[in-house]
């Protein structure tokens, strides 16, 4: 007799929607899955790419067992080894690694792959085991920390409003955001609010799918956003529209601001950002008379060298006209702000203390510093040879026989490739989970709906049997996960009130006890001042290093979120991957006729980093200047075996050391035409 039910789950990616989902279970095998039609902001719909999960979840390439590295490092050749075999050789190696050279020598690098607190990056899951045993902490810094750091600044936390309220705001800037790909439940809402007349901007450096639906789209040159937004208060101020009462009583540094502003009117702002002139006027007069005004800026935005600057000037704009009064102004850039949610990540388990802290973003050079070596490095959650800056150095670095490797994954990426030992991990459908979306106000529960395949384990249930392999004994090691969730919601914080693992599980999705609507700031800023503090002189603006093109390369490269892949998770989805196609790259037209290229055409896109093979896409999508390639292809799956991070310095952000993946400056030429090098070799 067939035997279905429904369970609630969560999905567990690296977008600001974290979805609540219904997974269909008939006779213990998952058959469906549907976006939960009673969860406010998921509202029944899931993406393109999750509504292939189920699909995902069985491919024929899922890792499903422990294994051993046989061939050279990067090959990808493995055997098949028990799970006593793999936890044997890993405390072996670890107890000699942290006896000859120290726990520091042990990197735990942790990614976004999911964003779970009990088994993701949310939560830190495994640091208890990784301060047990002393390791060097994993800066986690790839994702959002430049402009995390510059919205603290101005507002004290980077929560800022609940996107749920776009519904009520009259104009909505979306800048340096690609709703409709990463991140699309909030569309509902945008359109809620066009329905009552919000007129709909957006501020990209590429013609997205999102600037297509909306009433106007001003191509802005990568990284001069705290430009625009000067000269946008500039406006403000010349209409006498800034709000002298909350100025007054609600804002720090003011009279500072106000003169860094003055420096950029339009016309200097339209040097600077290559929007015309009366484009910044006229967005800035209708800024000045529209209230509310809400802004959407997301993490691309700020991965460049001044991203933290640009997200600290953007954030200043609600202080000046007011919006933050008003439910539907404001900045919404990641509620995870909002969540009151700390990881007891058991500091005090550290041997001797702190130790040093290695960050994420500059995994090349950690892997070259023979000074204080890293000797194992131990990837979970991640995919670095895909996803990380300066991608041969960093190929170079995994391709050392010194260092230890250990990969937790679900499939053989190209990371996989370079480990001495594999690990099977569970995929959301197969493991308990708590999460909080960074774009709701919601915190959800995953509960299991179906056993791991084959042997694979969460990553909970693996870091325990390590830490018991280990003969440690501390009890925080071998929590279970319904005790960790306890744990993490036991905070007392009165936006967590009524809300219990036990409720969760019944109801899957909880909204955080805060009013609704909610207007963040209301009872004042988080500062030392408890204003928003503005930027001070010479603060405002960081000219991007793209802005001095004075060497060989001349164009400014973009590399934005894929809509079939999601980072590189779904890289290797035959049919994901068949809808995005092989890697492109968008170039404006006098680009490529001033290359003598063509559309269609096999091109290599290089600097001093390295250099990807491409087809030659011809497009008004991309301004004069700047060139786009999506990032998520796999490189050993691409021509040429590099993706787009091939191209990507290793440097910082000028906060947070957040990453600079659209700060980058490249070249294009031809690549040789295979038929006719074939025609030319064929013999007669």
């Amino acid at each position: 007799m067939t035997r279905e039910l429904n369970v609630l789950g969560a999905c567990p990616l690296d977008c600001p929607d974290t979805c609540s989902w219904v997974v269909t279970v008939r006779d213990g095998e998952a058959v469906g899955l549907r976006g939960n039609p009673g969860q406010p902001y998921t509202r029944g719909a899931l993406c393109v790419k999750v509504n292939r999960y189920v699909e995902h979840t069985k491919a024929p390439d899922r890792i499903l067992y422990p294994m051993r590295r046989v061939g050279p490092k990067g090959a990808g050749r493995f055997e098949r080894i028990t799970w006593d075999e793999a936890l044997d050789e890993i405390a072996e190696r670890l107890t000699a690694i942290t006896g000859e050279f120290g726990g520091e020598a042990i990197w735990p690098y942790q990614g976004t792959g999911t964003l779970g607190y009990i088994q993701g990056e949310t939560g830190q899951a495994g640091r208890r085991l990784w301060n047990a045993l002393g390791a060097s902490f994993h800066d986690l810094n790839i994702c959002s920390r430049a402009g995390n750091t510059g919205l603290r600044l101005t507002n004290g936390s980077p929560g800022g409003m609940d996107p749920e309220t776009f519904a009520q705001s009259r104009l909505i800037l979306l800048w340096g955001t690609n709703t409709l790909t990463s991140g699309h439940h909030l569309w509902k809402f945008i359109q809620r609010a066009r329905t009552d007349g919000a007129h709909v901007v957006a501020i990209d450096p590429i013609r997205t799918r999102t600037a297509d639906q909306a009433d106007e789209h001003l191509a802005i040159r990568p990284g001069t956003d705290a430009a625009l937004a000067l000269a946008l208060l500039h406006v403000v101020l010349d209409e006498g529209a800034q709000d002298e009462e909350y100025l007054e009583r609600h804002t720090h540094g003011w009279g500072d601001f106000e003169q860094e502003i003055r420096k950029y009117p339009p016309k200097v702002a339209a040097e600077i950002t290559g929007i015309p002139e009366k484009d910044i006027r006229a967005l800035g007069v209708r800024l000045a008379h529209t209230r509310p005004t809400g802004i959407r800026a997301t993490m691309g935005l700020q991965r460049h060298r001044g991203g933290g600057t640009a997200l600290r000037t953007i954030a200043a704009i609600p202080g000046v006209t007011g919006d933050w009064r008003h439910p539907g102004g404001g900045v919404a850039y990641s509620t995870s702000g909002h969540v009151p949610i700390q990881a007891d990540t058991r500091l005090d388990l550290l041997p001797d203390g702190p130790v040093r802290s290695l960050t994420m973003t500059r995994l090349a050079e950690g892997l070259e510093d023979t000074a204080d070596p890293v000797k194992c490095l131990w990837v979970y959650a991640a995919n670095p040879m895909g996803s990380t800056s300066d991608q041969n150095r960093v190929r170079r670095g995994l391709l050392r026989e010194d260092l230890f490797t250990v990969v937790m994954e679900q499939f053989p990426t190209d990371t996989v490739d370079y480990a001495d030992i594999v690990l099977p991990a569970t995929m959301q459908f197969e493991h308990a989970d708590l999460h909080a979306g960074y774009g709701h106000m919601y915190l959800m529960w995953n509960e299991p709906a179906v056993p791991p395949p084959g042997e694979c384990l969460s990553t909970t249930e693996t870091f325990r049997r390590v830490a018991r392999r280990l003969g440690l004994t501390d009890p925080s090691l071998y929590d279970s996960d319904l005790e960790i969730a306890r744990q993490l919601l036991s905070g007392g914080h009165p936006s967590l009130a009524g809300i219990t693992v036990e409720r969760l599980r019944a109801e899957g999705w909880v909204r955080l006890s805060v009013p609704d609507p909610f207007v963040p700031f209301t009872d004042g800023f988080p500062t030392a001042s408890g204003r928003l503090e503005f930027p001070g002189p010479g603060q405002a603006y960081v000219e991007p290093f793209t802005a001095r093109a004075a060497g060989p390369y001349k164009l400014a490269l973009i590399t934005p979120a894929s809509h079939t892949f999601l980072n590189t998770i779904f890289g290797n989805n035959p049919e994901l991957a068949r809808r995005a196609g092989g890697p492109k790259i968008a170039v404006n037209e006098k680009d490529a006729a001033d290359r003598g290229l063509h559309d269609g055409q096999r091109v290599r896109v290089f600097n001093d980093n390295g250099e990807l093979a491409a087809e030659l896409e011809i497009s008004d999508r991309v301004a004069p200047g700047v060139v786009m390639t999506p990032k998520g292809h796999w490189p050993k799956l691409s021509p040429g075996g590099t993706n787009a991070n091939a191209l990507v310095d290793e440097r910082d952000a000028d906060m947070g050391r957040g990453a600079v993946y659209h700060d980058n400056l490249v070249e294009i030429a031809p690549l040789p035409d295979p038929a006719k090098d074939e025609g030319a070799t064929a013999p007669a």
